[in-house]
This record gives C-alpha cells, sequence and structure tokens, in this order.
C-alpha cells in the first residue's frame, strides 16, 4: 500500500503535490489545510483523510487526530501543535502508534524513535521560513518513507 503524506498547505495545493501522488491508495493530510476545497481536490487521486491544524477551525469537519490499521500498521496522524513544540521523541511517547504522521513545524523529517517510525511530510503549501515544500510517501507494510521535494 502507497499512502501520500502531506501537511500545511496553508490553502495552496500545488500541482507538484497532484503530480507526486499519482498512483497513491490513500492520502493522510496532518493539518493546517487552510481551504477544504484542497481535500476535495485531494480525493480525485484517492481517498483522502485529514485533521485540523492551528489554522483550521476546531468546530468543522476535520477531526483532531485519525487512528489507523493499515496493512498491520497501527498509524496515528496529528497536528502536532497539541504538544506544543512538537519533536519526534515527544510525540513518540505521547502516541501509542508503529508510525505517526504530523505537521505544524514545516520541517521534513523521518526519524525511527525506539520502535515507533515519526514522519513529518514538511510543508506543501507556501514557500516559508527558507524551508523547500514537500511532501512524503510511505509504503505499507514495510514502513519505507521518503520525503518528496516539489
Amino acid at each position: 500500500m502507497l499512502v501520500g503524506l502531506l501537511s500545511d498547505t496553508h490553502g495552496l495545493l500545488r500541482t507538484e503535490v497532484l503530480a507526486a501522488f499519482a498512483g497513491v491508495d490513500l492520502i493522510l493530510h496532518a493539518g493546517d489545510v487552510g481551504n477544504l476545497a484542497i481535500l476535495q481536490s485531494l480525493s480525485a487521486l484517492a481517498p483522502t483523510q485529514a485533521v485540523y491544524g492551528n489554522v483550521d477551525p476546531r468546530n468543522g469537519p476535520l477531526a483532531a487526530a485519525i487512528e489507523l490499521q493499515l496493512e498491520s500498521v497501527r498509524v496515528h496522524v496529528s497536528h502536532g501543535h497539541e504538544t506544543g513544540s512538537p519533536t519526534p521523541a515527544t510525540l513518540a511517547v505521547r502516541y501509542d502508534a508503529d508510525v505517526i504522521v504530523f505537521g505544524h513545524t514545516h520541517r521534513a523529517v523521518i526519524q525511527q524513535v525506539g520502535s515507533t517510525q515519526v514522519i513529518n511530510p514538511g510543508a506543501a503549501g507556501p514557500a516559508r521560513f527558507r524551508l523547500e515544500p514537500s511532501v512524503a510517501l510511505l509504503t505499507l507494510p514495510a514502513r519505507e518513507a521518503r520525503i518528496v521535494s516539489l
């Protein structure tokens, strides 16, 4: 199973995201969507689930967190802002999952913390903080992840 991971679109869906996600089986958005039309566009590629981030309304259609079992792998998705300044270590302590996907920091990272793989796909929306926009691809059940620069 190939899963497309993204976060921090902040209302901008780059055409490069659509190209990077060609052929994915599922898309998970880790918050700061910015405009629900983005999720509709992503849903044209593959089933899409999203959580809210600190710029999204908490009382809208997005969940605070998503817990999934995919190919026998337990996956947790949240924006990360609920921990203050999220790091792979703090998220691995807080959430019991095989794979944790988060956003908020705009910094792409794939880090193993004990038996937990923690992934921030980076920010897919407007370039900020001198960081290159990116997404991630996750292959399950192998738990092989890679960052894709946009």
